[in-house]
């Protein structure tokens, strides 16, 4: 794929831009614990201000906006070239290939360079790809959010304990509308299926809150009568190109997270969910609490990417049915998001009942796992 050169001026300020996107995400991917990112999408940085074919891959994204995760996007691409055989040379630094990452082998220094190169090789003999990939959004699913909403869940349980229709907002392929069927594990506390194909292990920093062994206990199964999402561009996660999608977004050095979402495709195929292609606010404008079962409205890092005129609906529709909540059709909003508390944006697990002020259980880490209780 070919491109007429900008001049200096036009060029240099969006590509700085871009390239100080990339590098925030390496750091992001670091800290979260993706060595292999961190470096790549740090070299993909530079390759872009030096007009290499990284700079070709995200050419028309210069501007995009950060919820956009145009540096995610680049590397779901490549990974998914590496899952489909396609760039081999790369494939022996992917452990989902059966590879190593170069931090973990004896000759670092040259393995690392060597990633990068075969890396940024693929990228230019696969453009067209790569360049089609781009446009689609992220989509993780991430199944180690399902902590957060199995607490939720065990904690409305205790003033509500009915059957359960559970609506997920920005909900991708539905991975996470079958809760009840995962295993959640950590000190002095256990609850879920023993033979779950998904182990969510170690699920809290330290002790869980001490309410939720009694929740658990008093309620060792959830029954969810009613499974139901929404998303602008769903995943099928049946379809083999949907279960591409959902590995290739999930980094390639995260042994634990793709452990989870390959038992949670095996989940898909015996639990059926629905996901519509509509908007949070039209979504929920069909839902409405029914008599003998507990409403769940519930959502995980999806607010920033919703814009402000569609939330107010979206918060309107949440209103609405939090005043028709009754105790014979009680209505619950779960939600795992980041939120500014001084100078942190810490992941919140806040649950509201009916009308009632909302209640914060927990912190967590982006993906879910561990969580800490709210103090």
């Amino acid at each position: 794929m070919s491109r007429t050169e900008p001049s200096s001026e036009t060029a240099t300020a969006p590509r700085e831009r871009i390239a100080a996107m990339f590098r925030w995400q390496a750091r992001a991917c670091g800290s979260l614990g993706s060595t292999l990112y961190q470096a790549l999408l740090a070299h993909a940085a530079e390759d872009i201000l030096a007009d290499g074919p990284c700079a070709d891959a995200v050419a028309g994204y210069e501007d995009a906006p950060g919820p956009d995760a145009v540096a995610l996007r680049l590397a779901g691409g490549v990974h998914a070239l590496v899952l489909t055989g396609r760039a081999p040379d790369l494939a022996r630094y992917y452990p989902t290939a059966g590879g190593t990452v170069p931090g973990d082998a004896p000759d670092a220094p040259d393995a690392a360079e060597a990633c990068w190169q075969a890396f940024r090789a693929a990228v230019a003999a696969e453009l067209p790809w790569v360049r089609d990939w781009m446009t689609r959004p992220p989509q993780t699913n991430e199944v180690g959010r399902a902590n957060l909403l199995l607490t939720g869940l065990l904690h409305a349980g205790r003033t509500s304990p009915l059957p359960v229709r559970l609506f997920e907002l920005g909900a991708s392929s539905g991975l996470n509308l079958r809760p009840e069927a995962f295993r959640y594990r950590a000190d002095g506390f256990a609850w879920g299926p023993e033979d779950s194909p998904v182990l969510l292990a170690d699920a809290w920093d330290g002790a869980p809150p001490s309410w939720l062994a009694g929740a658990a206990a008093a309620q060792p199964r959830i029954r969810v009568v009613e499974r139901r999402g929404c998303d602008l561009t769903p995943i099928d996660p049946l379809a083999a190109a949907g279960a591409l999608a959902l590995r290739a977004y999930v980094w390639p050095d995260q042994a634990a997270r793709h452990a989870r979402l390959a038992g949670a495709l095996r989940l898909a195929a015996e639990l059926p969910a629905t996901v519509e292609p509509v908007g949070a606010a039209d979504f929920l404008a069909g839902v409405a609490p029914a008599p003998g079962t507990l409403t769940v409205v519930w959502h995980s890092v999806m607010r920033q990417y919703v814009p402000a005129e569609e939330w107010t609906r979206v918060e309107s529709e949440l209103a609405r049915l939090a005043a028709a909540s009754r105790p014979e059709a009680p209505f619950a909003y779960v939600s795992f998001e980041p939120e500014r508390v001084g100078g942190r944006f810490p992941f919140r697990l806040t649950v509201r009942e009916g009308q009632a002020d909302p209640v914060l259980l927990a912190e967590a880490h982006p993906h879910g796992l561990p969580a800490t209780a709210a103090v």
